[in-house]
């Protein structure tokens, strides 16, 4: 076990180096990077925009929008068919997902069908495979009756182009405002992903994505006054529109288009010459020229009407014919509406509208607090369970501690390699994972000492260590593996960071324990040759402990009863702190320009805004507020809304370094994806730990799990602590590890009873509870030193994450002692539900036997 060939450890060690390479980019300034050679790895992290600052914005198709356009179309071209078939209809009407016609003469009904025909044709589908949707289904209720409904298929069909059309416009649209590196995807359905990293100026790529850029030249109707036609009914063929002015005025606007923005093929920002205004700059391709050349000419002395999103932007009077194919728009743009407007009109118009769903923005000057607190947690973690291995172990120690940086090398190698984002949750789930990845090597190390203590030769104990602590290791890590998984198919955002980052963690933790760890025991036997394992300088837990555990479990269960019941009592009568990700609005992070920031006064100055009710409350330092508003009830757009109207009463004074808004869309989604993660997470061990072990097994690991999440929701109601997206992510992490350290405790139970077929359970389970006890203390207390100083350097976005992990690992150490062990009793475990693999198994090991209780 402890002998390796030559192959195996070059492998050992190519793999570290190559970890070790790919991490180096991380620690290079760009100019750094580019003096590299060209074969070396030159891609770093990618850094979240929780750390770099930018906008993550979930936008959403407006499907209505779309069915109304496609019966609109449908429409037009019944008329237009019917029309240039010379076959007479009436009640051309559209309502709903319906439009329907009656044929006048019913003699030529099977005519009007086939002149329809184009209507219900199929059309090639990639979404279908190779096959082909129809979007109109055609019925006849009564004779002469058609009724053409739009197909479900037809509507996913529209939605599904209109996502791929949008995507490339948005992406035009984010690259001119010259940002680096956007990520623009699809994100379900009918949703897209916008994150644009290190934006200084979210509302303008707000304003911009909020368009739909649908530009349009016609002509005004001047047959009557605008005023005429509110009052009474506008002439057929025309329509009242508003302009962009403060107050608008109304225009009275000819329906015929006479070019679209299809037909431009560029727009610029300029200056006219004459009055130094900015303007925009356009110009026609040849059919568009043709086409607005004509209409100028037949127009001379009209006025017509510039339209972006049926809002007349100017109306200017046709003095004589553009002939050119090019023009100019006016309109009182200063310099940047006018570069915003020619950008949109050189990406195009969007399919439909888009509504912002989901917003969440850091500023720069954020990001940059994040990832120094980041660092500086991270390093006082590392320095602290370092430390304490070397106390705890000595030699071995130092081992482990070769094996913990090679871990992290690798961690963050991989997340190079993978592209991934770094996040704030993402580096919560490094220092984890620095916690959590000594595990592997204390249950390593104790089994080895126990080994000793029965007489074995220090090689063979060593050897028959690694040999038995291999299958724990893989059944605890596992678990949590599981958890980790499912956190990332239901998660998103930071909280996919998190889940990753944990994931790749467990991998390379049980890799550099049984490959990188035992070639280094290796070594250090044959160079040291030594007699004996070397001791730390404490030793935490005492050697054969005879702590008597079950003779407690009455009042462990009733305790935990008690609180459970409480916390259960707790939830159901007093509202828990729900943040926006899961009740909808608006949560801003300012800072003021200028020192102490009075919340009472920001209280006051948003209270006149009517935005509903307002919370304001010091985040951090005496200069920070956080602010959060109740969710709008009136739609997606509401939340948004609310984002400007606070941002306009308290720019001025305030930096707003962090900005997130949920609309009620969303936050009903993700309450439901997080309520399913948990029971998911749950089932999902469940069945694990049942295949693994026995159904006794299963159901107190997933018992004591279920008092452990039950514990940690009893804490976000007492603490009042904001219960969001990242606590979940906390939740499914305690789950983890509960289920970890109850997998390794119910392992040497699962081992014990086959050793020992005639001892009673009660004296069974104080004995595997002694013998794992140093694992447990020592695992816990490298989790929680970092931990602790995640919580205590890590700055205060993060601060309440890890307050509910330092609590969860607390329970969740307890659980398995007190809860998960006694449940086995309870269950009616004996020795003899697990058959023997060696019937000559020694009786109790000397020293070990726990008193009865």
């Amino acid at each position: 076990m402890l002998y390796f060939s030559r192959w195996k450890t070059i492998s050992i060690w190519a793999v570290v180096l190559l970890g070790v390479i790919f991490t180096i980019p991380n620690m290079l300034t760009q100019s750094q990077l580019d003096s590299l050679p060209g074969w070396f790895p030159k891609r770093a992290l990618t850094l979240g925009l929780d750390l770099q600052g930018g906008s993550h914005m979930l936008l959403a198709i407006d499907r209505q929008d779309l069915i109304d356009e496609r019966l609109q179309t449908t429409r037009d071209d019944i008329r237009t068919m019917l029309r240039d078939a010379k076959i007479g209809y009436t009640g051309l009407t559209g309502t709903g997902k319906t439009v329907q016609v009656r044929i006048t003469d019913t003699n030529e009904l099977e005519a009007a069908k086939t002149a329809l025909a184009t209507l219900v044709a199929p059309v090639s589908s990639s979404m279908f495979g190779a096959g082909s949707v129809t979007e109109l289904a055609l019925e006849e209720p009564e004779p002469g009756l058609l009724r053409y409904t739009l197909t479900d298929a037809g509507i996913e069909y529209r939605v599904s182009n209109a996502v791929t059309q949008s995507i490339e416009v948005v992406g035009r649209r984010v690259n001119e405002l010259g940002t680096t590196e956007p990520i623009i995807q699809r994100a379900g359905a009918d949703r897209i992903l916008v994150q644009v990293p290190g934006l200084q100026d979210p509302t303008r790529l707000k304003e911009i994505l909020g368009k739909t850029a649908k530009l349009t030249f016609q002509m005004v109707d001047q047959s009557m006054s605008p005023q005429e036609a509110l009052q009474g009914r506008p002439p057929a063929g025309s329509t009242v529109m508003y302009s962009q002015d403060d107050p608008p005025i109304p225009y009275l606007i000819e329906n015929r288009v006479i070019v679209s923005g299809e037909n431009l093929v560029d727009a610029q920002a300029t200056f006219d010459q004459r009055t130094s205004e900015a303007v925009v700059s356009f110009r026609f391709d040849g059919k568009g020229a043709s086409r607005f050349g004509q209409a100028t000419q037949q127009g001379v002395g009209r006025l017509f009407a510039i339209i972006l999103d049926n809002q007349v932007i100017s109306a200017p009077r046709i003095n004589e014919p553009i002939l050119g194919g090019s023009g100019q728009i006016s309109g009182s743009f200063t310099a940047e509406s006018a570069n915003d407007l020619a950008v949109l009109l050189r990406a195009g118009a969007l399919p439909a509208d888009l509504t912002i769903v989901e917003e969440r923005t850091v500023g720069p000057s954020l990001g940059a607090d994040s990832i120094s607190a980041g660092k500086f947690a991270s390093v006082i973690a590392g320095t602290l369970v370092v430390g304490f291995m070397l106390v705890a172990y000595g030699t071995l120690g130092i081992i482990a501690n070769i094996a913990l940086a090679a871990n992290v090398a690798l961690i963050i190698a991989i997340l190079s390699i993978l592209g991934a984002t770094l996040t704030m949750p993402g580096i919560a789930g490094i220092v984890l994972t620095v916690g959590m990845a000594v595990d592997s090597n204390v249950i390593i190390y104790e089994r080895v000492r126990e080994e000793r203590q029965l007489g074995r030769s220090l090689v063979q104990s060593l050897d028959s260590g690694f040999a038995r602590a291999l299958a724990t290791i893989v059944d605890a890590n596992f678990t949590t593996f599981i958890a980790a998984l499912i956190l990332f198919y239901l998660g998103s955002g930071p909280v996919r960071g998190f889940a990753v980052t944990l994931a790749i963690g467990i991998v390379t933790t049980v890799f550099t324990a049984f490959t990188l760890t035992r070639w280094l025991v290796s070594i250090w036997l044959r160079r040291v040759k030594p007699k004996e394992l070397p001791k730390g300088l404490v030793r935490f837990v005492p050697d054969n402990t005879k702590y008597s555990f079950m003779s407690l479990r009455r009042y462990a269960f009733t305790l935990s009863a008690l609180a459970s019941l409480a916390a259960m009592t707790l939830f159901f009568t007093m509202e828990m702190n729900y943040g926006i990700d899961f009740r909808g609005g608006t949560s801003i992070e300012v800072q003021s320009k200028s020192g102490t920031a009075s919340s009472s006064e920001v209280r006051a100055r948003l209270s006149e805004l009517n935005i509903g009710d307002v919370q304001v409350q010091e985040f951090g330092s005496e200069s920070t507020l956080l602010i959060r508003v109740e969710g709008q009830k009136a739609g997606d757009n509401a939340e948004q809304s609310v984002v400007e109207k606070v941002r306009g009463e308290l720019a001025s004074d305030y930096e707003f370094r962090r900005v997130e808004s949920v609309g009620p869309t969303v936050s009903s989604e993700l309450a439901w994806s997080g309520t399913i993660g948990v029971v998911t997470a749950m089932l999902a061990m469940l069945i694990y730990i049942w295949f693994r072990f026995e159904w006794q097994f299963g159901m107190g690991a997933i018992l004591a799990t279920i008092h452990d999440v039950t514990m940690m929701i009893g804490l976000y109601v007492v603490t009042g602590i904001e219960f969001n997206l990242t606590s979940i992510a906390a939740i499914l992490t305690i789950v983890g590890y509960s289920i970890n350290d109850t997998v390794v405790v119910y392992d040497r139970v699962r081992e014990n009873l086959r050793k020992y077929k005639k001892m009673p359970i009660e004296q069974l389970l104080d004995l595997s509870m002694n013998q794992t006890l140093s694992r447990t203390v020592l695992t816990g207390v490298t989790t929680l030193l970092a931990l602790i100083s995640l919580y205590l350097f890590g700055g205060e976005v993060i601060r309440s994450f890890t307050l509910a992990m330092i609590f969860g690992i607390v329970v969740g150490t307890y659980s398995s002692i007190f809860v998960a062990g006694p449940l086995l009793i309870l269950f009616k475990l004996r020795p003899d539900s697990v058959e023997a693999d060696d019937k000559d198994k020694p009786a109790v090991p000397a020293g070990a036997q726990p008193t009865k209780s």
